[in-house]
């Protein structure tokens, strides 16, 4: 899904696909069920996949949305 022009997030399969920035990403693959997202053949550092596991709790899927909206938001609009 795109918000103000920008890639936010994603399914991919049963990943959750999601843009968090560098830095966010890399805390996100600190946590479980979550995955560099390599779709291209070479990982991109300011995004992030999380298997179902990691989404599918009560709040899960909201929570992670709400922190690729919260990074996409500091990007200006295209």
């Amino acid at each position: 899904f795109m918000v103000g022009g920008h890639m936010c997030c994603g399914v991919l399969g049963e990943r959750l696909m999601l843009r968090l920035g560098d830095a966010g990403a890399a805390r996100a693959l600190e946590e479980p069920h979550t995955a560099p997202m390599d779709f291209t053949g070479r990982v991109m550092r300011s995004m992030a996949f999380v298997e179902p596991e990691g989404w599918r709790e009560p709040g899960g899927l909201a929570a992670w949305v709400d922190r690729a909206l919260a990074f996409v938001g500091t990007l200006p609009p295209k």
